[in-house]
């Protein structure tokens, strides 16, 4: 194979068949009869997101870079960027311009663990380092069997069928969004929800980013807000969805709403909503810069 530049190895691989083969393998390992201890189990390891790591977890990931691995035995080179093994370069120099594969083996593990609907596969494929150059987007939520795909220009897809519709946002009589969909990990984020009481009249909260992001792209909820900062792993995939989808998404903490960078770090909340009133209303709660 010749040689190609970022952008045309991305668009030369098929993401989308690789991301699909670890969905399916991931399923099986889920539905595989398990107690509740087993459920529950860790491995006794801190991941590269600095979160203990599940059996499940740590079983859901090696499954996706066996993918990986065939993606470079067929002459491919990226940088992985993954939940719980950080960043591992597949033929890849990291301090040239290369892809770089955002990985959450499952998004909402906690949820999977105690056997609650909404954890998914999360994939992006990005070909440069931020938010903006996430080419490709996978998400696969493995409660409602529900498979969320895109790419860059050519619009979102629910299972494996275009979303054609605009999503429309829906407001209350006092001008209010019927729902939002809010995450957050701690308890003690919570008091940012009490900020949100004149945007919104009713809250969801899913427990998985990535989740509650496409749900916005489906016109589901009105918008979506972390109420801390989250990670690429948990983001990248779904907000690219979303922007495909028609929605628009921001990442508060920077200037640039789209230049949140694709590493393991935690640095912005991530909104999104399906009009530019909702998401300047959003962007204007106060982004918390230190933990509480």
């Amino acid at each position: 194979m010749g040689r190609m530049s970022v952008s045309q190895t991305v668009r030369a691989t098929d993401w989308l068949g690789a991301c699909r083969r670890a969905a399916q393998a991931i399923r099986a390992r889920l539905d595989a009869p398990q107690t509740r201890s087993q459920r529950l189990a860790e491995t006794g390891t801190i991941g590269g997101g600095g979160d203990r790591t599940l059996v499940l977890d740590a079983d859901a990931e090696e499954i996706v870079f066996g993918e990986l691995e065939r993606l470079h035995a067929e002459g491919r080179a990226f940088v992985a960027v993954s939940e719980e093994r950080g960043e591992v370069a597949f033929g890849a120099d990291p301090a040239a311009p290369h892809v770089r594969v955002v990985i959450d083996p499952i998004d909402g593990s906690l949820n999977a663990k105690r056997g609650l609907p909404h954890h998914a596969l999360s994939i992006a494929v990005a070909d440069g380092p931020t938010m903006a150059d996430v080419a490709f987007g996978y998400v696969y939520d493995f409660g409602p069997g529900e498979e969320w795909s895109a790419w860059r220009g050519e619009g979102a897809f629910l299972n494996g069928e275009r979303l054609r519709e605009q999503p429309v946002e829906r407001r209350g009589a006092d001008g209010r969004l019927e729902m939002l969909a809010v995450e957050s990990a701690d308890p003690r984020h919570l008091d940012r929800a009490g900020d949100m009481a004149d945007i919104a009249r009713r809250l969801r909260v899913l427990g998985a980013i990535a989740v509650s992001l496409c749900q916005v792209a489906a016109g589901r909820v009105d918008a979506m807000a972390s109420l801390w900062r989250c990670r690429a792993v948990d983001a990248a995939a779904a907000q690219l969805i979303v922007r495909e989808a028609g929605g628009l998404v921001a990442f508060p903490a920077f200037d640039d709403p789209l230049g949140a960078p694709l590493d393991l770090e935690p640095h912005s909340p991530v909104i999104a909503a399906l009009s530019e009133e909702a998401l300047a209303q959003l962007a204007v709660v106060p982004v918390p810069l230190a933990s509480p």
